[in-house]
């Protein structure tokens, strides 16, 4: 059986594997690519710790460096998603992304029956670029196809009041679950309730006033949503500016969605760690592990102002109108990174890597290069010339 390990013991022996040259390079990578920025921005020591079975589905996944972007103008009218071509779009990036002779073949060679597959949200620009209905439905829908009974399909989102106020709950096929992993309000975000204390990422950053000593606050730990209640998860990701990750996609969906204690990241528009952070965060083997597919809803977008869209923050929504399919989280974040900052030039503005604080965004500086990073620790394909992009498009 293969097993992730904690990253703490990458010189030692790991039962009977000691670390690879490959695990070596990625590790080594990792590090050059921080230490040139090291000026600005805060890097940290980190580990992670929790066993987790490694399987074919784990990052990056069946199709590392595919991703496949489904374009089709019908698929939003007046700001209303329109379920039929979307329906066509998702059941052709599945195809596309597979090989699989149909829509119904592409699904069943991620989920077999008897196994519990979490779908994970984004309700956090409310009420305007959230998960949808018509994309989550289909989602479902597939995930059926493949054999998997609706009270083996759990959705999520991290926090009870956030999911209900987007009225996830009121839409829901009769038969699904849903979950979350906080109910209660913690300023500080270091209770564990609902959080597995065998499943962590520690990092040498604290909210200021905390104390290094303290493991719950240099910790993040992992939902017991995604330890102990689903197999595998489908990470529906939305294409959304972040002001300090620069980009919210499919890696800060997991970092940010599925671990606690993640204000530390982003305490102050000067104290940001989200370039650290973020793919730390997502190498915690459970997470790596079960994460098995990445869907991109970018129908519609947000280019300026995230994630908590204001009401003035309205005019930056736009309507790409496509979605994105992949195994691998980092090659998809890369392409949407690409797409956002195509929609920033347009407007007049910088680019996500280059921009500078103002109204919208007040971040000194927002930290995308998460995604590179991420890549050099192997959760996926950064490097633009390897990723294999299939554009599709419909009517």
């Amino acid at each position: 059986m293969n097993l992730h390990c904690s990253q703490s013991q990458l010189y030692q022996h790991v039962g009977s594997r000691q670390e690879t040259r490959r695990e070596w390079l990625q590790r080594a990578l990792a590090a050059a690519l921080i230490a040139p920025a090291a000026a600005r921005v805060p890097t940290f020591a980190n580990s992670t710790n929790g066993r987790s079975q490694r399987t074919k589905w784990s990052m990056p996944g069946l199709y590392p460096g595919r991703v496949v972007s489904v374009f089709d103008p019908r698929s939003i009218v007046n700001g209303r998603y329109q379920r039929e071509p979307v329906r066509a779009m998702m059941r052709r990036g599945m195809t596309e992304l597979t090989g699989a002779p149909d829509w119904v073949a592409a699904w069943q060679s991620f989920f077999q029956p008897g196994e519990v597959v979490g779908i994970k949200l984004n309700p956090v620009s409310l009420p305007y670029v959230i998960s949808a209905p018509e994309v989550v439905q289909e989602i479902i829908a597939g995930v059926e196809a493949a054999g998997i009974q609706r009270k083996d399909i759990v959705v999520y989102d991290r926090y009870k009041t956030q999911f209900l106020q987007a009225g996830f709950d009121k839409w829901l096929p009769e038969g699904v679950r849903f979950s979350w992993a906080t109910d209660y309000d913690d300023p500080t975000q270091q209770r564990i309730d609902g959080y597995d204390p065998d499943h962590w990422m520690d990092m040498q950053l604290t909210l200021p006033g905390f104390d290094f000593n303290n493991e719950r606050a240099r910790r993040s730990y992992a939902a017991v949503y995604i330890t102990r209640q689903v197999d595998k998860l489908v990470n529906l990701c939305l294409l959304k500016h972040h002001q300090s990750a620069g980009i919210t996609g499919a890696l800060k969906n997991l970092s940010h969605g599925l671990v606690n204690n993640v204000n530390r990241s982003h305490s102050s528009p000067m104290l940001n760690a989200c370039g650290s952070f973020i793919p730390a965060a997502v190498s915690i083997p459970v997470i790596r592990d079960k994460s098995v597919l990445h869907i991109c809803d970018a129908v519609q977008g947000l280019s300026h102002g995230g994630p908590i869209l204001r009401e003035e923050s309205r005019k930056f929504i736009w309507e790409p109108k496509r979605m994105y399919f992949a195994t691998d989280p980092v090659a998809i974040d890369k392409i949407g990174w690409e797409e956002l900052d195509r929609k920033r030039l347009a407007m007049g503005m910088k680019p996500l890597a280059e921009a500078p604080m103002d109204n919208f965004s007040h971040f000194v500086r927002m930290q995308p290069e998460h995604v590179e990073i991420a890549g050099a620790l192997g959760l996926g394909v950064a490097e633009r010339s390897k990723i294999d992009l299939r554009e599709i498009q419909l009517a």
